[in-house]
């Protein structure tokens, strides 16, 4: 006997949508952020300056970033990787019976992303919370360069590898989830379509991937003396930016305010002084 329909599970019954809406967000805006995201890493290769400005950028929301982080970045990465692990638990990858392209990449898509899904929580606890023997914690967005730096090259070299393997691993999904999810849409359906798709999702994987190892290899190779160098840029970044913002630190004006008062006592001490000098001059010679 049949199951009566209105048995089924929530997950059962909505599956086409929640599908949907799973390879969507893959793309949009979980993908599109994180190409976003190493491009905007990668700018490091350029300069600390060029990287600062990036960062100043998106920091300019203020109080809306975490809105936006949370509404756009982190309950989508959320949505994806549970139900990711919902679709990896009902799957069946064959790969080690039958060793087709097709299946190992079947494999591969499922464990890239529980990597990439660990590896993303792990960066963030790294990056902002994380210290200690880790090197993390360090994440400044007044000084991004120099902090970014400071964790990632004066802490074990397991890190960057770390990283690498996170990366490669988040930049693997995207460019083949890109491909499956146009056979899931309706893309490219034909084996043509297909094998052109594959094509250009291959070079797109080898393009992102090397754009986010040359900006962790931009990262992990700084040394003392560069981390100080980009510290003094970001200070100075940051004090132009409060300028032109307006935004004075009260304990600097009174700071220059005192400075001012106490050079012009002096100099009605030394004005003081040149009267005097001089009344006694007159007297001298007077008598």
């Amino acid at each position: 006997m049949d199951t009566p329909a209105h048995t089924d599970s929530f997950l059962v019954r909505h599956e086409f949508l929640i599908r949907r809406l799973h390879s969507l967000s893959g793309l949009i805006p979980v993908g599109a952020y994180m190409c976003v995201h190493l491009l905007v890493n990668a700018t490091i290769l350029d300069s600390a300056s060029t990287f600062q400005s990036q960062v100043n950028r998106i920091h300019s929301l203020g109080k809306l970033l975490p809105v936006v982080e949370w509404t756009f970045i982190f309950i989508p990465i959320l949505f994806h990787a549970i139900v990711g692990v919902v679709i990896v638990r009902s799957g069946l990858p064959n790969s080690g019976n039958y060793p087709y392209a097709k299946n190992i990449r079947y494999t591969l898509q499922r464990v890239t992303g529980m990597i990439a899904f660990v590896f993303i929580l792990w960066h963030v606890l790294h990056m902002h919370w994380m210290g200690g023997p880790l090197g993390g914690g360090q994440f400044n967005p007044h000084h991004a360069a120099s902090s970014a730096g400071t964790a990632l090259s004066q802490s074990s070299v397991l890190i960057p590898l770390a990283y690498a393997v996170g990366i490669l691993s988040c930049v693997y999904h995207l460019a083949n989830g890109l491909w499956t999810m146009g056979i899931t849409w309706g893309v490219w359906t034909s084996a043509a379509a297909q094998r052109r798709a594959n094509y250009v999702c291959i070079v797109f994987g080898l393009l992102l991937g090397a754009v986010g190892l040359s900006a962790l290899g931009g990262f992990a190779t700084m040394d003392e003396q560069q981390i100080e160098a980009d510290r003094q840029i970001e200070n100075r970044m940051e004090e132009a930016q409060r300028f032109v913002l307006g935004e004075t630190d009260e304990a600097d004006a009174e700071e220059a305010e005192q400075e001012e008062d106490a050079e012009s006592e002096a100099g009605d001490d030394k004005s003081a002084a040149a009267d005097a000098s001089a009344d006694e001059t007159v007297a001298q010679l007077s008598n």
